[in-house]
């Protein structure tokens, strides 16, 4: 970890490359391969008494160490491993430590829920789902036997909180490890590892990246875990590209200054819809009619960009709003510069079987809303005139 203590800091100096110009922002190295000076100096790395760059496919480029040096400053981890993508984080967790049964706590991505259901499950790897909030049956499963317990909060896309802290106190009496999906909150946001998650994982597509032009996903936790997980990224070539990992630095960098916009801009849109005549109900941690409202509070530092929200009228009345805005684009996907919307059930949870949505409460009137940086008033008019169309 590096030795700043402010986020703003970390962004801009965890992880520079010492290099020999002097240049002030860390180069891109997209090499394949490195050399060496005789077999000695070769065996040293490959034995692994020293780290130095060695061959990319392993994560072994100063691009990529760099970025996770960076990362696990940030997630205040011993370390991180960063991937092609999100999923390719989630895939690979689930293989290293999902293999003795995985528990998932409340609602979880889409994509996530598709990989253990019908993937993940060919291989072996049984996965039960169970309701947020339910302690018992969170001690019920985990005593019928389970190695990992997976859960995101805020969760997607309903924006439910769940209390990290007794989550992982019921996981490791167990012996499960736990994973955060951070995905939503960011390290700005929330902080998993501090309040006793084993991993925490992103999108690094999503906020960390932060401009809607790079696939990517991080995990951090301790050394031990990290490195067995690097075992499986190699041996399946998940690493992340040095091209796509010196672009994701430089991301970082201004990180937490959108992060802080992207939550104020969400609280305004928040308690505007929470007021509008044509809005059933809003779901976000930052509003104090939350039930989530007083955990969020305690467990986050900010309550994110991401905001969900009901349509009174029907899933038709939703679709006619959505296609009536103009400055908001229709798109899946979040995290970027620009403000984006879409109703799950046509993107992130589209395909999921009913009862699955049910139990969520995730309808065709919902629409999530990724919150940008834009001017807020220019956010609240183009609400305005689509919501007209409905009220």
């Amino acid at each position: 970890m590096a030795e700043y203590d402010e986020f703003s800091t970390q962004a801009i100096h965890s992880g520079q490359i010492d290099e020999p110009f002097g240049a002030a922002v860390s180069p891109l190295y997209d090499s394949t391969t490195f050399s060496f000076t005789d077999t000695e100096a070769l065996l040293e790395v490959v034995g692994g008494q020293k780290q130095a760059a060695f061959y990319t496919r392993y994560g072994m480029n100063p691009s990529i160490t760099s970025l996770e040096q960076r990362l696990a400053a940030l997630d205040r981890a011993e370390s991180s491993l960063a991937y092609g993508s999100g999923m390719a984080a989630i895939s690979s967790i689930s293989l290293a430590f999902g293999r003795g049964g995985i528990v998932c706590v409340g609602e979880i991505y889409g994509g996530t829920t598709v990989f253990l259901q019908q993937q993940a499950s060919l291989l072996g790897i049984n996965s039960r789902f169970i309701a947020s909030g339910d302690d018992k049956a969170l001690e019920s499963t985990l005593e019928q036997g389970a190695s990992l317990v997976y859960m995101e909060t805020p969760a997607n896309p309903t924006l439910k909180v769940i209390d990290i802290e007794k989550t992982a106190m019921l996981s490791h009496r167990h012996g499960a490890r736990l994973v955060v999906d951070n995905t939503f909150a960011t390290p700005i946001n929330q902080q998993p590892l501090s309040l006793g998650a084993d991993l925490a994982l992103q999108s690094a597509t999503k906020y960390l990246g932060g401009h809607s032009d790079l696939t990517a996903g991080v995990v951090s936790g301790r050394d031990q875990d990290i490195t067995e997980l690097n075992h499986w990224r190699k041996s399946l070539g998940q690493a992340i590209a040095p091209e796509i990992a010196h672009k994701l630095k430089r991301s970082l960098v201004t990180l937490p200054l959108r992060v802080e916009r992207h939550n104020s801009n969400a609280q305004t849109l928040a308690e505007f819809l929470h007021q509008h005549p044509a809005v059933a109900q809003v779901y976000y941690p930052g509003l104090p009619s939350s039930p989530d409202h007083d955990l969020a509070a305690r467990q986050m530092q900010g309550f994110g960009g991401m905001l969900s929200f009901d349509i009174k009228d029907s899933g038709s009345a939703a679709r006619q709003f959505v296609d009536k805005l103009s400055l908001m684009k229709l798109a899946p996907s979040l995290g970027g510069a620009e403000t984006l919307i879409t109703q799950p059930v046509t993107s992130s949870h589209y395909g999921l079987p009913q009862q699955l949505l049910d139990e969520a409460g995730i309808s065709e009137r919902m629409i999530r809303l990724s919150v940008g940086l834009e001017a807020v008033q220019d956010l609240i008019r183009d609400l305005e005139q689509a919501l007209a169309v409905i009220a």
